[in-house]
């Protein structure tokens, strides 16, 4: 595989310059579909390759890796800070480069998001509030139950997701439970969440899985002895490539 880092100038959504590293396959001439792949909440646009061997367990798929810096985000547009929007980042300004600098297949079809913790939260709810981007979507530990969990009574991160999602983020477009009920079954993107049995989101987890299960939204739930740490993580992104392989239609 191949590697660069692509720094974006002001001229984005954000209005300020943006780093975002890129994973290129080294065989075959494309075009190539691309799985976005988004870090957590303390990291950057490196931290998946710093921390995982996710370059080497790619190397013999035929796709583009995408991992974008998106700071403490949670990968949405800041309800506080107007220039602090990070989802129409993602959604707009980074497909639409990515598919101007590669050999791409720009569809839904060709195109898949992941993430780690506060990239779990971000793929899913990115995928759901926009399945005509991405035709799978996939969380490892993901903060999933966090509109009704941590904006509640908890004074470590209230006042932080309060002015990320502003005062009545439950039942809005961005809390998972909401988007999953509004789903389109015709166009839902496939998805998958695993979680560590010893991880602090544990209950988070098994809570949106039965809410997709209740609901009829099919997915993939994977229960795993491990806790929030990159030795956990670097074990899922392994096994889960393949199943994004499948979904993009290289596996």
């Amino acid at each position: 595989m191949a590697v660069c880092e692509i720094q974006f100038n002001a001229d984005n959504a954000l209005e300020r310059m943006v780093s975002v590293n890129v994973i290129l396959p080294e065989t075959g001439d494309g075009p190539f579909p691309v799985y976005y792949l988004l870090h957590g909440l303390s990291d950057n646009h490196t931290a998946w390759q710093r921390y995982t061997s996710v370059e080497r367990y790619a190397a013999s798929l035929p796709m583009i890796i995408v991992m974008p810096d998106g700071d403490r985000s949670f990968y949405t547009d800041s309800a506080l800070k107007p220039k602090d929007k990070y989802e129409t980042f993602i959604t707009h300004d980074l497909i639409k480069r990515v598919d101007t600098l590669f050999r791409t297949v720009p569809t839904r079809e060709g195109r898949a998001i992941g993430g780690l913790s506060m990239g779990g939260y971000g793929a899913v709810k990115l995928a759901l509030k926009h399945p005509n981007l991405y035709s799978a979507a996939l969380s490892h530990s993901g903060v999933l139950g966090m509109m009704t969990r941590s904006l509640n009574g908890d004074p470590d991160w209230t006042k932080e997701f309060s002015d990320l999602f502003g005062a009545d983020a439950a039942g809005s477009s961005n809390d998972v439970r909401t988007l999953a009920e509004k789903s389109d079954p015709a166009t839902r993107p496939a998805l998958w969440i695993d979680c560590g049995t010893e991880d602090f989101l544990f209950d988070q987890n098994e809570e949106m899985h039965a809410h997709f299960t209740q609901l009829g939204v099919p997915h993939e739930y994977f229960t795993i002895p491990g806790d929030h740490n990159w030795e956990f993580w670097d074990q899922q992104v392994r096994v889960s490539l393949p199943w994004i392989a499948k979904h993009l239609g290289i596996g």
